[in-house]
């Protein structure tokens, strides 16, 4: 997501570019057709091109609402993880009586969890368009810390040598971290370390926490529906074929110097 102002032009056109070539030539062909070779019948009329325009602005229109309805989704559950992420250290300081080093062990694992949790959200997906040329060159502009370093390096800052190897060991290392700290805070109860109404509000924070990975993984793992998708790509197509052979006639009216 951009969070500047705005794209720079250069940007902008360094990223589009050769969707521009590609635009030029779909538009240089029946030009040339039309006015050097004279094929005045390839021009076609202008309400066929409006038609599938108007179809495909709709089709953009509700893919583009729905693409920003994901979006926010997706800044709502972040916010909902930093609130909940506060929560957890300030109930850590206060509900646990046990030493420094025990409340350490709890914070540390929980910014474990984070760095799981964001690594395994920027695995790369077969619908994803990231290692697309154009996005691939737009990297230049910025840096991905977790296409920087490995989970592996990451974990290792924030995690005991007893956890460490078990939540390697896992798929789903987000998830584990979760379980070793309810595992934990259980074992800190039972040593009376905690009292029982602070001990059920942090187990409840830890489903909290559950219930935004789980919102996570949902926006990760589930795309646009490919069928809506594939939709709006064919109709956008058909218009931008369409497009330069419906504009011959119309350029034609201006005189033979606009064609």
């Amino acid at each position: 997501m951009h969070t500047g102002n705005h794209y720079k032009l250069k940007e902008f056109i360094f990223w589009t570019r050769r969707d521009i070539y590609k635009l030029l030539l779909l538009g240089a062909i029946p030009t040339t057709l039309f006015q050097t070779f004279d094929l005045k019948w390839i021009a076609i009329p202008w309400v066929p091109v409006a038609l599938i325009g108007t179809a495909a602005a709709f089709i953009v229109g509700f893919k583009n609402t729905q693409t920003y309805n994901r979006l926010w989704e997706a800044r709502q559950i972040w916010g909902a993880i930093v609130n909940t992420s506060r929560t957890w250290g300030i109930m850590t300081l206060d509900f646990v009586n046990a030493d420094k080093s025990t409340k350490e062990k709890l914070i540390y694992r929980h910014c474990a969890w984070l760095t799981a949790l964001r690594f395994q959200l920027r695995k790369p997906q077969t619908w994803e368009n990231a290692n697309k040329p154009h996005n691939v060159e737009y990297r230049n502009f910025y840096k991905v810390p977790e296409w920087e370093t490995t989970l592996e390096d990451e974990l290792k800052k924030f995690l005991s040598d007893d956890d460490y190897p078990y939540v390697l060991s896992k798929k789903n290392r987000a998830t584990q971290l979760i379980a070793l700290q309810s595992k934990h805070i259980k074992e800190l109860r039972a040593k009376e370390l905690i009292n029982q109404y602070e001990y059920v509000e942090m187990e409840r924070r830890l489903a909290d926490l559950y219930d935004h990975q789980g919102k996570s993984e949902r926006i990760k793992n589930f795309p646009y529906p490919r069928q809506f998708a594939s939709i709006n790509l064919f109709f956008i197509r058909l218009f931008v074929i369409m497009l330069p052979f419906g504009m011959l006639n119309e350029f034609q009216k201006l005189g033979d110097n606009f064609v």
